[in-house]
């Protein structure tokens, strides 16, 4: 007994425990937050919870005996079927629960089997949990992920864009830098290297022969022969492809180690480097010569053209500076042209001195205009036939205060190359007619008829020389017939229509003109029978020998025959002699000029000779 009811109390104690487990268990189940189900095999709900009621939309009583079938929602109800009929362990899906009253909800649902003591499965437990908030939140992340990748591909496509842009962008650039480099260092129309890349690759190779002292190089300065008559007559268009045509040849003419370039306009340079000796050079200015010496096609019409070289060499002075490279091959370069062009000249130090005395020339020149120093002397013009003065020619000189009084010779060609010309030619010309004005209202006694000024080539090129002249006659009051202006053959030689034109006029305004050395030119009889010329002048080179060469006594009187036949008188120059004056009357030359009847004299000696009248 004793035994038993210690047994008993055992049993009690352990009883009580066993409840006291059961309940806890009880409210864990009662009050858990998801909803918890228990079915038998077969789905039937044996137990439920609260939070379970409260999800499906029942009471807790309702749930129990129903199948848990009816509250999966219609469309997922095979698939729940399939499932219940093929569960072997615990299992975790998502399902639409169907609410007895209300809209069907997502949840998870998971699944386990429940055994009896003996291991035999007898039913399964459920845990339900609405993951309503859960989808909503997956939804809009996914809704969000999407719209981000779509943000994301649009962005990237617009990186894509924009990148591709800025490619462009920075290709173009480097299109641009590129070209803008080349037109930097290149002439725009031939392509050759310009000024500036010759000056760089001079200076390297001044630099180069520093260090190596039997390296020698070589500069060619070449001009083109009158390519403005070319530029002129063809057009700028065909002037610019004969300069593409003549880069072509230069860059044939040069190695591959040289540099051909073109300065600007007609000029071009070339750099030989690493050459043996002068012959070197040489030879290039020859196949130069050779090459420009074949006919340029422009525009259907055959062109030639030549051109004047100047070389210096890199040993003939230590050179310093490309600057001064490149001037003594200009300077060579000008002596060429002086001497009758198509030619080349080597550089030396002779021509060095005068390329300097000439910049003094120049720059005492444009001086010499601002102080004043030019004076005008006066030669007298005799009659033959009365033997008195008939007027006199108007002869420039300068004053200079170092050198002396000079001779036009010495200084009209820089003037006129320099342009000075028009402005010292405009004084002479105002000065010469003040003066003989003066004279002719101080000695009315004295038919001093005409002024004789003397109009070089450039100044009749002068397109407002008709308007210069009206206006000095205009200020000075002298008479337009006692006014004689006198060209050279070459004006009317280069001029051509030109020239008649403007002569028409000006003997339209009673200006007489003269042609000044007749014979040494290459005037044409037929223009020279058209131009309204009043006096030939025989150059004084007819005149020396006339007494001792009967053949310059022939040529005299041919000419004199021919201006008569023309209607014009003829003036001889450079008469020193008795005999040459006795000799010129018979051949009934109108007037004479000479050292036998005065040197030419400043203007107060040449009014005492107007005072004296003398008679030849």
């Amino acid at each position: 007994m004793e035994e038993l009811l210690a047994a008993s109390e055992e049993l009690e104690v352990i009883r009580a425990a066993v409840e006291k487990e059961r309940q806890r268990y009880q409210d864990l189940f009662e009050f858990a937050p998801d909803g918890y189900l228990v079915t038998n095999t077969i789905g039937t709900i044996q137990e439920a919870n609260h939070a379970a009621a409260t999800l499906l939309g029942v009471s807790q009583k309702y749930l129990v005996g129903k199948p848990l079938i009816i509250f999966i929602a219609q469309q997922d109800r095979q698939s729940f079927s399939f499932q219940m009929n093929n569960l072997q362990q615990l299992l975790n899906w998502e399902i639409n629960l169907q609410p007895r009253r209300g809209k069907p909800f997502p949840a998870s649902v998971k699944a386990s089997v429940v055994y009896d003591l003996e291991e035999k499965q007898i039913g399964w437990r459920w845990l339900l949990c609405n993951i309503s908030e859960r989808k909503q939140a997956e939804e809009m992340l996914h809704r969000a992920y999407d719209d981000l990748e779509i943000r994301v591909a649009e962005r990237t496509a617009e990186l894509v864009k924009a990148n591709q842009k800025l490619l462009n962008e920075i290709t173009e650039r480097k299109r641009v830098e590129s070209q803008l480099l080349h037109l930097a260092f290149h002439d725009a129309l031939t392509g050759l290297p310009n000024r500036v890349a010759f000056m760089n690759r001079l200076r390297h190779a001044i630099n180069y022969s520093k260090r190596h002292s039997d390296y020698l190089f070589a500069v060619l300065f070449i001009d083109l022969d009158r390519f403005k008559v070319i530029n002129d007559s063809l057009g700028h268009l065909n002037g610019d492809q004969l300069l593409l045509a003549i880069a072509t040849r230069l860059e044939v003419c040069v190695r591959s180690i040289d540099t051909a370039a073109r300065l600007g306009g007609d000029e071009f340079t070339i750099l030989l480097e690493g050459i043996q000796d002068v012959s070197d050079a040489i030879k290039v200015a020859e196949r130069i010569q050779q090459e420009l010496a074949l006919p340029f096609e422009l525009d259907g019409q055959e062109v030639f053209t030549t051109a004047s070289i100047g070389i210096a060499l890199s040993s003939t002075v230590d050179y310093e500076h490309p600057e001064d490279l490149l001037r003594d091959a200009d300077t060579a370069m000008y002596r060429a042209k002086v001497l009758g062009r198509a030619r080349y000249e080597l550089f030396n130090s002779d021509m060095y001195a005068n390329a300097l005395a000439r910049l003094q020339l120049e720059t005492d020149l444009r001086r010499a205009i601002e102080r004043e120093e030019f004076r005008v002397y006066y030669q007298p013009i005799v009659s033959l036939i009365s033997g008195s003065i008939l007027g006199f020619e108007a002869l420039l000189r300068w004053q200079h205060p170092e050198r002396g009084l000079l001779n036009p010779a010495d200084f009209i060609p820089l003037a006129e190359e320099t342009g000075l010309i028009f402005s010292i030619g405009n004084w002479v010309l105002h000065e010469a007619c003040r003066q003989m004005q003066a004279w002719r209202a101080c000695h009315r006694s004295n038919l001093l008829e005409k002024i004789s000024v003397n109009l070089s080539l450039k100044q009749f090129s002068q397109p407002d020389l008709i308007e210069q002249i009206e206006q000095i006659l205009h200020l000075t009051g002298l008479d337009a017939g006692t006014l004689v202006l006198e060209i050279t053959e070459s004006v009317i030689v280069e001029n051509g229509d030109k020239a008649t034109a403007a002569l028409l006029q000006l003997r339209e305004m009673g200006v007489e003109l003269s042609i000044d050395d007749f014979g040494t030119g290459y005037s044409s009889l037929g223009r020279l029978y058209n131009f309204p010329i009043s006096v030939l002048k025989i150059d004084r080179s007819f005149i020396s020998p006339m007494g001792t060469n009967s053949k310059n006594l022939e040529i005299i009187e041919i000419i004199v025959t021919l201006a008569h036949k023309l209607g014009v008188d003829v003036l001889a120059e450079g008469i020193e002699t008795k005999e040459q004056l006795v000799l010129l009357r018979k051949l009934n030359c109108e007037y004479g000029q000479g050292h036998f009847f005065s040197v030419p004299l400043n203007s107060s000696a040449a009014e005492t000779l107007i005072r004296e009248n003398p008679q030849w």
